[in-house]
């Protein structure tokens, strides 16, 4: 098939991949296109607990969806809420419902419940050819941006700073 890629485990030794050992044992290094839930599930609370001794442990998953008349999705927002911030991860409507206010109403929707749980602060990044001028509408100022994403996208980082008032 055109464009799917061989999924492969790959094991290398560090003395293979740079000639270093720790403390005289040979640390194996793997590279893999591979999900293993476990492994993953392991260096995220590894990382959150290493996190939680400098801060609060309030991490928080945060969903909104809009649904028609049937209960199909139309769009949806999944977001975290954490240490003050609210991180927005995807935002979609679908094709037939864009431009009629879903995309709004679902930040909204979103940054409400964020302050509620007493968010200062929100963030997200989209690409160049995704929804920046959207995002900049709605209060966001970038502050980082890399390029050269497949050639001749950027990628955009923003932020807006949550008030106490619910827009």
């Amino acid at each position: 098939m055109a464009g799917t890629r061989s999924r492969r485990l790959r094991v290398v030794t560090v003395r293979e991949a740079s000639s270093l050992t720790l403390q005289g044992n040979i640390m194996k290094i793997e590279v893999t296109d591979l999900r293993n839930d476990r492994d993953d599930s392991f260096v995220a609370s590894q990382l959150s607990t290493y996190n939680a001794s400098f801060t609060i442990r309030d991490f928080r998953l945060l969903r909104v969806f809009a649904r028609d008349a049937d209960g199909s999705i139309i769009g949806g927002l999944l977001a975290d809420t954490y240490w003050q911030y609210l991180e927005v991860h995807k935002l979609w409507v679908t094709e037939v419902h864009r431009n009629k206010g879903h995309a709004a109403r679902l930040m909204s929707a979103a940054e409400n419940e964020a302050r509620l749980r007493g968010c200062k602060h929100a963030f997200l990044d989209t690409f160049s050819f995704q929804a920046l001028g959207f995002y900049q509408k709605l209060g966001y100022t970038e502050f980082g941006r890399l390029e050269e994403f497949s050639g001749k996208h950027e990628r955009h980082y923003l932020h807006k700073k949550l008030d106490d008032m619910h827009r």
